[in-house]
């Protein structure tokens, strides 16, 4: 038996649900919402918001139309791969966050949406800004405006809980929604369709374990049990724990750049998907600030006996990065 079944295994016998902190967007008390909010930030950096405003009509239309463009001919799909800027299909394996041990990349295909900016802009040419790629709209009617609403909706979701975030780091409530930093952030949906199922034992999983990027992610699921979490990335063995799914209700997780932020205080915790043979769809949305914003950390996160323990970098050029870390160049599907 190799030394990765072995550890398979162990791990297999702990996992269990993970219990985590449920925020209403809609309680008229932010500070108790902030304080509820710091104490699972603290924990693992993941929790439910519930109340948020996105109705079941909209988020049903958007799984909806997801399914419809994953259930095109992959010649139909590949008309809108992704390009230079991020933007449109990623087919099956076409990102590997976690390289030592996978042994090819994530089981799932995909679909980046970001901020439409048209060409008129003075920042459209900026790596993250600039038009979209759609599908064409004779083969999938009122799919861009459907996807539209959508990312407009999560980004107001996003908006909401940066205040809270802001509170719980002591700082004004807008502090995060100023033009260097959410004014005109970079926001990104990603459509996702798994298949298959997962075997660690072999290095094959629906998402290999990372922790994102960016300042906030929010994940929309089909009810499909499949993301797990590690609070202690650092552990020799791993343990990991389910997130199950709530009606009605959106996972929320801090990405590094709130952990760098908050100077290591705030988790962006290490993630992942395993499939258990079910067809599973997802709608992740990911939002950080502006290309220019410095990521350093927050004046009320140091001290004289706490000092920075990240160097500051600007946003794109740590987006760039992790990017090129973990997804294929688009020069290799013209090969």
């Amino acid at each position: 038996m190799s030394e990765m079944q072995t550890k398979n295994q162990v791990e297999d016998s702990i996992i269990q649900e993970s219990l985590l902190t449920c925020i209403d967007l809609a309680n008229s008390d932010l500070h108790q919402s902030a304080l509820l909010l710091k104490k699972a930030c603290l924990d693992s950096g993941f929790f439910y918001v519930i109340n948020h405003g996105i109705s079941k009509e909209v988020m049903d239309k958007a799984f909806e139309q997801s399914k419809k463009f994953f259930a095109l001919p992959l010649e139909e799909k590949m008309k809108v791969l992704k390009n230079e800027k991020h933007r449109g299909y990623t087919p099956l394996y076409d990102q590997i966050p976690d390289p030592e041990n996978q042994v090819q990349g994530d089981h799932k295909e995909g679909y980046y949406i970001g901020s439409e900016v048209s060409r008129d802009d003075p920042q459209w040419d900026r790596p993250f800004y600039g038009p979209n790629t759609w599908p064409n709209p004779d083969v999938l009617p009122g799919w861009r405006e459907t996807m539209e609403e959508y990312h407009q909706e999560a980004l107001r979701v996003c908006k909401a809980i940066a205040k809270l975030l802001a509170l719980s780091l002591d700082l004004d409530a807008e502090y995060f929604d100023s033009p260097e930093m959410l004014g005109k952030p970079i926001s990104t949906l990603r459509l996702l369709h798994y298949e298959g199922k997962s075997d660690p034992s072999k290095g094959i999983y629906g998402t290999g374990a990372h922790s994102d990027y960016g300042m906030i992610t929010l994940l929309a699921t089909d009810g499909v049990v499949g993301l797990q979490i590690c609070k202690d990335k650092n552990a020799k063995l791993q343990m990991w724990e389910y997130v199950p799914s709530i009606e009605g209700a959106i996972v929320v997780n801090l990405g590094d750049m709130m952990e760098r932020w908050s100077n290591g205080l705030f988790r962006s915790t290490l993630h992942r998907v395993i499939l258990n043979g079910q067809t599973r769809y997802s709608i992740p949305f990911f939002v950080e600030p502006n290309h220019d914003c410095i990521i350093e950390c927050l004046p009320t996160c140091q001290s004289e006996n706490n000092l920075p323990k990240y160097p500051a970098i600007k946003c794109s050029a740590y987006l760039t990065q992790r990017y090129e870390e973990s997804h294929l160049k688009c020069s290799t599907y013209k090969k």
